[in-house]
């Protein structure tokens, strides 16, 4: 996810005197700082060196595009293959194992289409969890890929849209990283390609792809690490600052999570610069600063609302429900297989993470091995030196409060442990922090094939470029994906696809599914374009109203969880006077028009009809639904 991106192509040699910045040993190539040169060698190293072609000829640049066009193609191909399963019928399946979680991403780009074409609140709503609403900001956010693929949301649904998402979060993410690595990194393309496959298709993100784009999305991730390096040069700093900020605040609205762990992973970068290269790093701290300060001022002027209603605007959270443990990695799963990799399977990670989409690490033994081994070979160049420590650390932070031995937790203290009550800091999902460690090892991967590359034309470099390419590629092919699983959905009712509840529902008001249960009031929402309120829903939010603390959603109201009960059979048909007085009192308090009851799919279906019948008098039959008009009641 995030993690240095040290410059090894357009290198600053270091000073020959400057033998304490070189960390002691020969200057030259390979202690880079984290910057390129001079723009104007920069330009001179990227100018092709073949004679003009013929005419009719293609030249260097356009062979270079062929193989940019490629390698975004192969990334396609594999975004695809991951998610193909989901593909074959977007409106009827749900990929992955957290269906709840893509139900409520569902949501949110539905939400966002509503948003638009309404110019409603997009941090803050109460169309999910009426009437109390909840805080967009404190859940995934999202507004940024909402507003793009609101025109697909409105043409094709959320659903397809949802689909759309996080294929291209894999293939765009491979491909951001690919184009910065090739440019600024290093020399060989295919060295960059395989970086980019890497941290594109490592377990991290696809075990995310379960049902979390705001992780995968990642591809503005490269761009804003690479401008940061770039600041430190201090060559344009009023321009590189002024871009920085529009690549942070286009993040800010795609993940707040991810920008979060972004900015660590450069903090872990500058510091890891400073203590290999210190004179060097405090040569270059005043242009980043100050470039810094540039980016901080776009940023506070186009995010200051959506961060005070992240911190402290309605339904806002503190913290995240549980202990961070219940989050973290252990220790053994960086040589595990991850359940959707080639060596792995449906019981490879169990105990070794907290669920299937929280796989961040599961490199296996060859590619630990091979990472090692780089890092021993390699060692002499800071900027391998940097990589390494920041992986490290990061990783270290994935693995909680307190040590672990095999899958048991310890009490002994782990780094987490030091920073766990922080601000922003305890909100986050402590396993994902090993997104910068799969970062810091895609970049490892260019950097050595781009020096196994460039040995090439040496007497044994074809030689030694051959092992380290069948090295590489037995250390990643039992990690290679496996297509994500798919199954049914349950089918939302006619009367909500076909737009016949716009009759019985004002806007703004509720439409009650029964049972009143989270994921069907998405489901529904989400397929009218989120065009009523619900009840209840799928989110993060506060305890209550004087305590802050974060939950998963709501308490239901007692008529909930009185036509919850009857589905499930754990009571019978029987209702009193109390309890009708409670059911019309709950419809108030949702603001709802309607209560609405599927002909086909509910469990109990008859005794529920029974139920809703007593309470609120007969219903009828309207498309697919029965239908109970509460406006008597709630008007």
């Amino acid at each position: 996810m995030t993690s240095p991106v040290p410059d090894t192509r357009d290198r600053e040699p270091v000073p020959v005197g400057d033998s304490e910045a070189a960390g002691g040993d020969t200057p030259g190539p390979a202690h880079a700082g984290p910057g390129p040169a001079d723009p104007e060698r920069h330009a001179a190293a990227e100018a092709p060196t073949d004679p003009a072609p013929a005419p009719g000829r293609r030249g260097p640049a356009w062979r270079r595009h062929r193989i940019d066009a490629l390698a975004a193609l192969v990334y396609l191909a594999g975004a695809l293959w991951v998610t193909g399963r989901g593909w074959l019928n977007p409106d009827g399946r749900l990929l992955g194992s957290r269906p709840n979680d893509q139900g409520f991403n569902e949501w949110m780009l539905a939400y966002a289409a509503h948003a638009v074409s309404n110019l409603e609140n997009p941090f803050f709503t109460t169309l999910q969890n009426a009437p109390t609403g909840i805080n967009l900001m404190t859940n995934v956010g999202m507004q940024l890929p909402g507003l793009v693929l609101t025109p697909v949301t409105l043409l094709f649904g959320a659903s397809f849209s949802y689909l759309l998402l996080i294929t291209l979060n894999l293939a765009g993410t491979g491909y951001a990283w690919y184009h910065v690595l090739s440019r600024h990194v290093v020399d060989s393309r295919v060295a960059a390609f395989v970086g980019g496959l890497f941290c594109a298709f490592a377990p991290a993100l696809v075990s995310h792809s379960n049902g979390h784009p705001h992780i995968t999305a990642q591809w503005l991730v490269p761009f804003i690490v690479w401008r940061v390096v770039a600041l430190s040069r201090g060559e344009r700093v009023i321009r590189d600052g002024l871009v920085l900020g529009g690549l942070v605040v286009a993040q800010f609205f795609i993940s707040l999570e991810i920008l979060f762990l972004t900015a660590l992973g450069c903090l872990m970068l500058a510091l890891a610069y400073l203590a290999f290269q210190p004179r060097d790093a405090v040569r270059r701290l005043r242009p980043l600063l100050s470039g810094l300060a540039i980016t901080a001022v776009l940023v506070s002027a186009a995010a200051a609302y959506p961060l005070w209603m992240q911190f402290a605007g309605p339904q806002h959270r503190v913290g995240h429900p549980g202990t961070p443990d219940i989050y973290a990695l252990k220790l053994g799963s960086f040589v595990r297989f991850a359940t959707k990799s080639i060596a792995g399977g449906p019981t490879s990670a169990i105990g070794w993470a907290p669920n299937t989409t929280e796989q961040a690490s599961f490199y296996g033994w060859s590619l630990l091995v091979l990472v090692v081994g780089v890092l021993g070979w390699l060692r002499r160049e800071v900027p391998v030196r940097v990589l390494g420590a920041v992986g490290v650390v990061s990783a270290l932070f994935s693995m909680g409060t307190t040590w672990t031995a095999g899958t048991r937790r310890t009490d002994i203290p782990a780094p987490f442990a030091l920073v766990q009550d922080l601000p922003v800091f305890d909100s986050v999902v402590v396993a994902r922090f090993a997104l910068i460690t799969t970062v810091a090892v895609g970049v490892l991967l260019a950097v050595a094939g781009d020096r196994l590359a460039a040995r090439r034309h040496q007497p044994t470099g074809r030689l030694a470029a051959r092992v380290g390419a069948v090295a590489v590629a037995a250390a990643l092919l039992p990690i290679l994906p496996v297509p994500l699983d798919a199954r049914g959905r349950t089918e939302v009712p006619e009367f909500v696809t076909g737009g016949a509840w716009r009759d019985h529902v004002a806007p703004g008001r509720t439409l009650v599914p029964v049972p009143v249960n989270g994921m069907t009031s998405l489901y529904w929402s989400s397929a009218a374009v989120a065009g009523f309120a619900v009840p209840e829903g799928y989110f993060l939010g506060p305890v209550s109203a004087t305590d802050s603390t974060g939950r998963w959603g709501v308490d239901p109201q007692p008529t909930a969880a009185l036509l919850t009960a009857v589905s499930q059979g754990e009571r019978d048909t029987a209702v009193g006077p109390a309890e009708i007085v409670q059911a019309r009192a709950d419809v108030r308090y949702w603001k709802a028009d309607a209560v609405a009851l599927p002909d086909r799919g509910a469990r109990r279906h008859d005794d529920l009809k029974t139920v809703l019948d007593a309470l609120y008098g007969p219903g009828r039959r309207v498309a697919d639904v029965w239908l109970w008009d509460v406006r008597p009641f709630t008007r």
